[in-house]
């Protein structure tokens, strides 16, 4: 038996270097990949993530001070704890790579005209500091996960969102509702057009303890997105027009159109990609053509199922896709041809209160009976304000920084991680706060588990050598008689 013992000893196999590996990978600057095997979080980061995203979802602010909003405060208090517990994880070249990005945004401001704004601009260098930072420990806690752990979260969020409405529309829920609502936004962020949804879409629309409609459906689609990205479910894009087709029954708007067109950086840019950086011929044609389906399927069942609003688009009625799309576009045209160095500067738009009111009026799809009782409540799209407030110069010179930064952070796809930005940008306005980065860095850690899953299930397979079980049965009855 003492020989058996020493034979079995002989053949076990090794333990995991866990240390070593580790301090491999924060070396390198990388993450869990091909060569390790998926992790879990545990439950504190679980509870962690779910608080992050359930602050995306609300967007309640708290004022640090007169003019200091804590924007997204439970994402806040959630990633800065994520950021305490990974900060192991942190690696030197994210950490220079993080600080790239914010001396670029700092110069910006230093370059912006007119120092008598200087103080407004620094305000919102720190608002998005602050989005960055807890982002990117949103980003650190999820490319350490397992990634089908990961996708339940998230499609437990997007089926909660479904179940909270029904109950909003058909259970009564809707006085709470309003009753939260009104304590957690001020008076001038609650959405107050129940009219115009009944004429636009026959019946209120929910809003779920949500400012507004388009939060509620802002965030199904982002979440949703996501998960058909992480998920590793053979039949996932099946599901995917599931939740479409679920989301157009129960909380319609336009901003779901956009989860169509989520389909296509996809597809293209991650659905081809193996471990690596190497591209599948075969399987990127194919994924090209998919979404090209996709995105004609997209524009088929909005002049569908939102015939009404595109009609109130095609007659110049439309105020809100004015002050998202149209008018975001002239002014950022505007700043090119007038300030092209360094535009308005962060959260600039008192700076340029006068010249954002021309360009709306001289536009032919404005009417002079829509009022507008603050610049900033009519500028409401992300990417046009990247350019509005950094100009042409600035704006590029960040636009580098960041990609710098993502290429850092070990992304396959850079370009997925800009288009999908660019996508939801079309659907929120928020350009300093942590939705907006969000999208970005959780679409970076998304692209990472994305393409490194293939070679990480494989490498969870045993590779150790295992001994012929049988030939130690017998001999161990052998030596035991």
């Amino acid at each position: 038996m003492g020989r058996l013992r020493w034979q079995l000893r002989l053949v076990e196999p090794r333990p995991p270097d866990r240390l070593g590996d580790r301090q491999r990978m924060i070396a390198a600057g990388t993450f869990p990949s091909a060569n390790a095997a998926p992790r879990r979080l545990d439950f504190i980061d679980t509870v962690l993530v779910v608080i992050f995203l359930l602050g995306l979802y609300l967007g309640v602010s708290l004022a640090v001070s007169a003019k200091v909003p804590l924007t997204c405060a439970p994402s806040g208090f959630a990633g800065l704890i994520m950021l305490w517990r990974r900060r192991d994880q942190i690696v030197p070249k994210h950490l220079a790579g993080l600080l790239l990005v914010v001396t670029v945004y700092l110069c910006s401001v230093l370059a912006a005209s007119d120092y008598s704004f200087l103080s407004k601009r620094f305000t919102g260098l720190l608002q998005l500091s602050y989005s960055l930072v807890i982002a990117y420990a949103m980003f650190l806690t999820l490319v350490h996960g397992d990634r089908r752990q990961i996708s339940r979260i998230l499609l437990t969020f997007c089926i909660a969102i479904i179940v909270g409405c029904l109950l909003e529309n058909y259970a009564g829920l809707r006085p709470l509702s309003d009753a939260v609502r009104e304590r957690l936004y001020q008076t001038d962020q609650v959405y107050d057009a129940d009219l115009r949804d009944q004429v636009l879409y026959g019946r209120i629309r929910p809003k779920l303890f949500t400012s507004e409609p388009s939060a509620v459906t802002f965030a199904y689609t982002h979440f949703s997105a996501v998960w058909l990205v992480i998920s590793p479910w053979r039949y996932k894009v099946l599901a995917y027009l599931g939740l479409i087709a679920m989301a157009l029954v129960v909380l319609p708007g336009p901003t779901l159109v956009l989860m169509v067109f989520l389909t296509a950086p996809y597809m293209v840019f991650l659905a081809g990609t193996r471990p690596g950086g190497h591209t599948s011929i075969s399987r990127t044609v194919g994924a090209l053509a998919l979404a090209g389906v996709m995105v004609a399927a997209a524009v088929v069942f909005g002049s569908i199922f939102f015939a009404e609003r595109l009609n109130e688009l095609a007659t110049g009625r439309d105020a809100s896709f004015f002050y998202r799309f149209t008018g975001p576009m002239l002014v950022a045209l505007d700043m090119f041809r007038n300030h092209p160095w360094a535009g308005a500067g962060l959260t600039g738009e008192p700076y340029i209160t006068d010249n954002v009111m021309n360009v709306y009026m001289n536009s032919p799809s404005f009417q002079a009976a829509w009022r507008i009782s603050r610049v900033a409540d009519v500028l409401t799209n992300y990417v046009w304000l990247h350019w509005i407030y950094l100009g042409l110069v600035w704006g590029v010179l960040s636009l580098v920084a960041v990609s710098v930064w993502l290429r850092m952070l070990g992304v396959p796809s850079v370009l997925y991680c800009w288009t999908v930005w660019i996508i939801l940008g079309q659907a929120s306005g928020s350009y300093v706060g942590p939705k907006t980065w969000s999208v970005m860095l959780i679409a970076a850690a998304a692209s990472i588990m994305a393409v490194n899953a293939p070679a990480q299930q494989r490498s969870v397979r045993p590779t150790a050598f295992y001994p012929n079980l049988r030939y130690f049965n017998s001999r161990s009855k052998a030596l035991a008689s």
